[in-house]
C-alpha cells in the first residue's frame, strides 16, 4: 500500500511540475497575423440657425483585411509580469458616391469615385500581478497606459473638381484589465484577457469615450521553446469629440481570429 501510494505522488508530481513550467518562462513573444473584420458607426450633433440637427451611419471598409499582431510577457518574479502588445489596421476602401457630396464650395457629383483610408494603431504595457497562482491556473489583475492613434483620410474626384481632407488625433491613457491563463499539462496553455480604458483617465485632447478589449487564445508547445496558438480578438471604441460646430461620435469595432507562432526563452 505505501507503495500504491509513493507511485500515485511520483506520477502527480510529474504532471504538476511540466504544466508550471509554461508560466515559468522568463520571456514569450507571440507573433501573429488577425484577420480582421471593421464595422463601425459615425454619428454627430451640430446647430444651425437655432436648431439642432443630427445624424447616424453605419458604415463598414468591404472585405476583410490580415494585419499583424504581436504580443509579450516579461516575467520577473512568481506573481509580477510585465505585458505588452500592438496592433495596427490599415485599410483603404474605393467605392462609387450615390449622391452630391458637397463642402467648402466644391460640389462632386453621383457616379464620381472616392477613396477613403482608415489607420488605427493600438499599443500597451501593462503591469500583472497574480493574485492566484497554482501549477495549472493563474489569475492576474493589471495595471498600465496604453497609446491609441486613429488616422483617417478621404479623396473624391470628378472632372476638374477634387476634395480632400485628413485628420490623425492619437493619446494615451492608463488602462486596467483581468487575465486568466490554464495550463493543464506541459504542451497546452489556454489564456483569457480583458483590458478597459477611459479617454478622461488620460491625454486624448477633446476626445470622450473608451476603448474595450478582449481576447482569448489556445497555444500547443511543440517544444519548451517553441510552439503555435489560435484563438480570437475583439476591440471596440466608442468616442465622441466636441467642438465649436458640434458633437461628433465614433463607434468602432475591430473583430476576427487570430493565429501565430510562440518563442519562448
Amino acid at each position: 500500500m505505501r507503495l500504491f501510494f509513493s507511485v500515485i505522488a511520483g506520477l502527480a508530481a510529474s504532471i504538476a511540475i511540466p504544466a508550471q513550467a509554461q508560466q515559468d518562462d522568463r520571456f514569450t513573444l507571440r507573433l501573429g497575423a488577425m484577420n480582421v473584420d471593421a464595422q463601425g458607426e459615425l454619428s454627430g450633433v451640430t446647430g444651425f440657425a437655432g436648431e439642432d440637427f443630427s445624424f447616424s451611419e453605419d458604415f463598414d471598409f468591404g472585405s476583410k483585411e490580415v494585419v499583424p499582431r504581436v504580443d509579450g510577457v516579461f516575467r520577473f518574479g512568481q506573481r509580477n509580469r510585465l505585458i505588452f502588445d500592438y496592433f495596427q489596421y490599415d485599410k483603404d476602401q474605393r467605392a462609387t458616391l450615390g449622391s452630391d457630396l458637397s463642402y467648402d464650395g466644391v460640389t462632386i457629383p453621383a457616379g464620381s469615385f472616392a477613396k477613403g483610408k482608415v489607420k488605427f494603431q493600438l499599443a500597451s504595457l501593462m503591469y500583472d500581478f497574480a493574485v492566484v497562482d497554482t501549477p495549472t491556473f493563474n489569475l492576474g489583475l493589471q495595471i498600465g497606459a496604453e497609446w491609441a492613434k486613429l488616422e483617417g483620410r478621404v479623396y473624391a474626384e470628378a472632372g476638374d473638381d477634387r476634395y480632400q481632407a485628413r485628420s490623425s488625433d492619437d493619446g494615451y491613457a492608463p488602462v486596467v484589465g483581468v487575465r486568466l491563463t490554464a495550463t493543464p499539462n506541459e504542451r497546452w496553455l489556454f489564456n483569457l484577457q480583458g483590458q478597459y480604458l477611459d479617454a478622461d483617465w488620460g491625454d486624448f485632447g477633446d476626445y470622450q469615450g473608451d476603448i474595450t478589449r478582449a481576447n482569448a487564445i489556445a497555444e500547443y508547445r511543440f517544444t519548451p521553446r517553441f510552439g503555435a496558438f489560435v484563438g480570437y480578438d475583439w476591440f471596440k471604441l466608442d468616442v465622441e469629440r466636441s467642438g465649436s460646430d458640434g458633437l461628433l461620435g465614433l463607434d468602432q469595432r475591430f473583430k476576427g481570429p487570430v493565429a501565430g507562432i510562440t518563442l519562448a526563452f
